[in-house]
């Protein structure tokens, strides 16, 4: 497939956005929602901070008390034999496990849309008992005049949830609560209703039987969601074969619904393809990617804080092309685009559609 990276990958990079605090570090900034208006390219950037210090010995972390209602510090000694530091993204204490980073969301601007200006301060951050451990992977629904914003929200209550929030203007916020339970997540809200009902691609996972597949499901309101149904897993012998989930908002074509998606080999090699569904039930799969409309192949890509991986939350669609705004190795924000109809003719029919 004939994609064209950005010759100026990674468009953003940690260095380029300003920490939130003065005790804080910005190490990775990835997985963007993006959307167009006006003139401007806007990206929700996820940019995830840890707690600079001074002693190697002592590692310091960052979590939102909601008691307290405010992001507070809490160290902890490397020769303390009750923790575990074998991981480095996490700490493993007798009781409770804690991050040693924490997510917001950061919004960055563009006229050509490759040279943004980053905000200097958080637009969403850690709020509630839900968000302890931050918020990230925002994805971004216009309906009517209301942006809404899906994200995952990391916590010791229940793990991972997603939550929903809205704006008009892109200065206040308002959440909405969770709308999907633990453990789901990679969610995406289709654009407008179908049949008069809204509807969501999400990703469970089944922790008894380790599945880790699409869904959809639908609501009335955005926020109370059912009839959930099974959509996709992973494909032995594909690029996908160890795990699937929604990516980007889907988009409609003339053909159906285009979703692109992300899947991973058995040994963690991130990629992205499409999947498109019927028009009018998007429950029913008409084709799906052969091979990978991007795979992690130039340094920025394959070597990071996790490498192998190209993870993408939002896509632009204009003047027939695809324009991806990607996480590259979880650590920085790349560019990429790829005609609409090569990413058609790679579509394989799926038996029984």
């Amino acid at each position: 497939m004939k994609v064209k990276r950005c010759p100026s990958n990674p468009i953003i990079t940690p260095q380029d956005v300003k920490p939130s605090r003065p005790d804080f570090k910005v190490v990775c900034v990835f997985n963007t929602g993006v959307i167009r208006i006006g003139d401007e390219v806007l990206l929700l950037l996820r940019v995830a901070e840890d707690v600079l210090s001074n002693d190697p010995q002592i590692i310091k972390v960052p979590y939102f008390d909601h008691e307290a209602g405010e992001l507070v510090v809490k160290a902890f000694n490397k020769n303390d034999p009750s923790c575990d530091f074998s991981d480095s993204r996490r700490i493993q204490t007798p009781g409770r496990q804690y991050l040693t980073s924490i997510s917001h969301f950061r919004i960055a601007r563009s006229k050509d849309g490759i040279n943004f200006e980053i905000d200097e301060k958080p637009a969403m951050q850690a709020s509630n008992v839900y968000e302890m451990y931050g918020i990230e992977d925002p994805r971004i629904t216009l309906i009517g005049d209301t942006w809404y914003i899906n994200y995952s929200a990391c916590s010791t209550i229940g793990g991972v949830t997603t939550c929903l929030a809205s704006t008009k203007d892109w200065k206040s916020f308002t959440r909405h609560g969770v709308i999907f339970t633990p453990d789901n997540k990679d969610v995406a809200i289709f654009p407008e209703k179908i049949n008069g009902k809204y509807y969501a691609l999400n990703r469970p996972i089944s922790e008894e039987y380790k599945f880790k597949d699409v869904w959809i499901s639908e609501s009335p309101d955005l926020v109370c969601w059912g009839n959930h149904r099974y959509l996709m897993s992973s494909r032995e012998g594909y690029w996908d074969d160890g795990r699937v989930g929604c990516s980007a908002v889907p988009f409609l074509t003339d053909r159906g619904w285009l979703e692109i998606y992300h899947g991973a080999t058995k040994d963690d090699r991130y990629c992205l393809g499409a999947v498109l569904l019927d028009k009018n039930e998007p429950w029913k799969i008409i084709s799906r990617s052969i091979d990978p409309i991007l795979a992690p192949e130039e340094d920025y890509e394959v070597n990071g804080f996790f490498g192998n991986v190209v993870f993408n939350c939002g896509v632009l669609t204009e003047d027939s092309l695809v324009k991806i705004y990607y996480g590259a190795a979880d650590t920085y924000v790349a560019y990429a685009e790829v005609e609409l109809k090569d990413i058609m003719d790679n579509l394989e029919s799926v038996k029984g559609a």
